[in-house]
């Protein structure tokens, strides 16, 4: 059945993925009539969670934000779907890092580091980092049902030379890669919403207390590898920009969970200036504590 949907519904994100990005950017404007106005995909959810993490708005304010969200959402996806086929060069022209000269002080430390980042703005094109370093990358990320899609996400990726670590898998990689000796950049998604929150840390996000996951600090302090804050920003339609933001030189030094509460905080800063680029159809507050 897995190969069955794929072979079904591979070549139509092929044919999309060849259109110009102004082509794309229309169908993108179609989309989003189809999923905000008919479907309605998970509106609930975003509204719900809008109103909890901004009480003080008012309700055509929160529609909004909604609405933006979903436009900026519809176009993510489909820039997802455009990484399947697009020149590595147009990439780089479109998501550019302001500072690379940080991500090689980093490297000169001649050890590995670790990026946190969240689901904010395009972090499907996070991958384009590949480009700026000289160091071998990897993304944890949690693998796809369908196999078959799987090992598609996982090609996409190597176009700038940034492999995929299942999250199983992800401590004794990092292990592997610290003993080894040969310095790499290990990117980890860290704002996602563990499945069982009483043996996770919690921390305020947003002003709402949640379980969160703490991966990227423990393995940072247990092979002290530097970590960095990887600040998303839209210019505009289908341009990015961004900062590398140092957390820790020496995350060995930090106190538990400061360094998590670090990261926790740059991303709800981006979040608060400009929310319609947070995934808010992931259900981040679930296991919250009023």
């Amino acid at each position: 059945m897995q190969r069955l949907v794929y072979i079904l519904v591979y070549p139509l994100l092929y044919l999309v993925s060849l259109l110009p990005f102004r082509c794309l950017y229309i169908l993108s404007d179609l989309v989003f009539i189809l999923v905000y106005y008919v479907i309605g995909y998970r509106k609930k959810v975003v509204t719900d969670n809008l109103k909890l993490v901004f009480p003080d708005k008012s309700v055509t304010e929160i529609k909004s934000i909604r609405k933006r969200f979903y436009r900026h959402m519809c176009d993510l996806f489909l820039e997802m779907i455009k990484s399947i086929t697009v020149n590595p060069s147009a990439l780089v022209r479109r998501f550019q890092v302001k500072n690379p000269e940080e991500l090689h002080r980093l490297e000169s430390k001649g050890k590995s580091f670790v990026i946190m980042f969240g689901h904010y703005a395009s972090y499907e094109w996070s991958n384009v980092v590949g480009n700026y370093i000289n160091y071998e990358g990897y993304t944890i990320y949690k693998p796809l049902k369908n196999i078959y899609f799987d090992r598609l996400v996982k090609r996409i990726r190597s176009k700038f030379n940034v492999g995929l670590i299942s999250s199983r898998e992800a401590v004794n990689t990092v292990k592997t890669i610290a003993e080894r000796g040969k310095p790499s950049i290990i990117g980890f998604i860290s704002d996602q919403s563990p499945k069982s929150p009483k043996r996770y840390h919690r921390i305020d996000f947003m002003g709402i207390s949640v379980p969160c996951f703490t991966g990227a600090e423990t393995l940072a302090k247990q092979f002290s590898f530097p970590v960095g804050y990887l600040k998303i920003e839209k210019v505009k339609r289908g341009y990015y920009e961004v900062e590398i933001i140092t957390l820790a030189d020496d995350p060995q030094s930090y106190p538990d969970f400061e360094i998590t509460e670090k990261f926790t905080r740059a991303l709800e800063e981006q979040i608060r200036n400009a929310p319609e680029y947070y995934l808010w159809t992931h259900k981040r507050w679930k296991h919250r504590k009023s």
